[in-house]
């Protein structure tokens, strides 16, 4: 598993280098990833959007079949599938769309984890005797096991040791080039490599909140939008905390960089919904389905005509 979001992580790393060419600025390039991948994910959030407002139509169907069948839990659930399979609509629909931006944040963080090798692209080998060269100076904590493999610390430390800068002198990308990377981090007084987790009582725990609340906050007003409380729909109840409870983990427990992602993505997404509400909620769609059958009666009542 780790080898796949290393490979992912490697690759939305090369996105993340073309945007921070573009802005020489982490934060800036991570805003530009998320729009991109916002686009590239709309089709299936047009999808989500739609099984969600068939969902909050089947509401008041569904309670009537749970009030008609409520002591005989087999013929319920026969009478649900119908229902749904009718209306073409899943209570589990929109529960897979939620989860590819998780597993997207998973690929991010194996970028932010490892920028030198995942984002730079720089040779493990050089990045390794790079470690090896920070744990040698005296005065520098960090455990020749580090977490992410020491690149964070390397990070931090490149533009004070040139013993760790030599070693990347035969690299393609320059001293001058990495440290400037190096020092692309920082964004609204806050080092986007800081764990949050690792700083106690700080601001930086303004990251793993704020993405928490502004998840369940997005959730919970798109899930009224549509017409549905937060137990209409499967899955819904887990998604609406469960998911930003695990990103807000994360966010404490990994690079700031990882958790500025989440609610930068959050944001976009929570816009993005807003719009696709305008044209896919579930006032629209029904007025398109009474449209949509008002066009079939004239086109019967024209046959009918046409026949006399």
């Amino acid at each position: 598993m780790d080898i796949i979001f290393q490979f992912i992580g490697s690759l939305f790393g090369y996105v993340l280098w073309i945007a921070y060419q573009l802005f020489n600025s982490y934060a800036l390039a991570i805003i530009l990833f998320t729009l991109l991948s916002k686009a590239v994910l709309f089709p299936a959030s047009i999808k989500q959007q739609k099984s969600m407002a068939k969902n909050a139509k089947l509401q008041k169907q569904m309670a009537e079949l749970k009030k008609k069948y409520a002591n005989n839990r087999e013929k319920l659930n026969e009478e649900t599938q119908k229902l749904y399979q009718k209306e073409g609509a899943s209570p589990y629909g929109s529960c897979l769309p939620s989860i590819v931006p998780m597993l997207i944040m998973l690929g991010v963080f194996y970028a932010v984890a490892y920028p030198l090798t995942n984002t730079l692209h720089l040779d493990a080998n050089m990045v390794n005797n790079a470690k090896s060269a920070l744990v040698a100076i005296p005065g520098i904590d960090v455990s020749p096991t580090a977490m992410y493999g020491g690149q964070i610390d390397i990070i931090k430390h490149f533009g004070s040791f040139e013993t760790v800068q030599n070693c990347f002198a035969n690299s393609n990308t320059s001293i001058e080039a990495i440290g400037n990377f190096c020092n692309s981090f920082d964004f609204a007084g806050l080092n986007l490599l800081t764990t949050p987790g690792s700083k106690g009582f700080s601001v930086y725990l303004i990251i793993p909140g704020l993405c928490f609340v502004t998840s369940v906050a997005s959730q919970f007003i798109i899930q009224k939008l549509n017409g549905s409380g937060a137990s209409g729909q499967g899955c819904m109840t887990v998604m609406l905390f469960a998911l930003p409870l695990f990103s807000a983990y994360i966010a404490y427990t990994v690079p700031a960089a990882v958790g500025f992602y989440w609610i930068a993505s959050t944001i976009f997404g929570f816009v993005q919904s807003l719009v696709m509400h305008y044209f896919f909620g579930p006032g629209m769609l029904t007025a398109r389905g009474e449209a949509a059958r008002v066009a079939l009666l004239k086109q019967e009542e024209g046959r009918v005509r046409s026949l006399r």
